[in-house]
């Protein structure tokens, strides 16, 4: 059954790990990996990366990519959304603990945080409007 409009931004609202796809070379399919991201109903989506990752470079060279999220319990429920990057921004202290502490429990964002800070480097926030839903709650009747 497809979820409503409603349905399908509190599920992808809530902290699911995502599946990030993004069209990396036409000869290929897409380079496709897990990751955190954040999502509040009605606004955009992003996530961090490094700016040389292959999947930042993927995106900036595509100008969009695709995340998908799914939970097998109580039912399989999903939630793909596809858009354009509408901005990016540096990475910084408090956008890293906003994710971080999304993900992880409150007494691991602290070192978290100063983990990525001196040993993972420069990062940057990229940000898509969700234009395309694709979702179901499999179990629904």
């Amino acid at each position: 059954m497809v979820l409503s409009s409603e349905e399908r931004e509190q599920f992808l609202a809530e902290p699911h790990i995502g599946a990030l796809a993004v069209v990396e070379r036409p000869d290929r399919a897409p380079l496709t990996v897990p990751i955190w991201y954040q999502y509040t109903p009605g606004g955009e989506l992003w996530v961090i990366t490094e700016p040389n990752s292959r999947k930042a470079k993927a995106i900036e060279a595509a100008g969009r990519f695709s995340l998908m999220v799914q939970r097998v319990e109580p039912t399989v429920r999903y939630v793909s959304v596809e858009g354009p990057v509408v901005r990016t921004r540096p990475g910084s202290y408090e956008l890293t603990w906003e994710m971080a502490s999304r993900y992880l429990p409150a007494d691991k964002v602290a070192g978290y945080v100063e983990y990525e800070r001196t040993q993972l480097g420069e990062h940057m926030a990229i940000h898509m409007r969700p234009e395309r839903w694709l979702s179901s709650d499999m179990g629904a009747v």
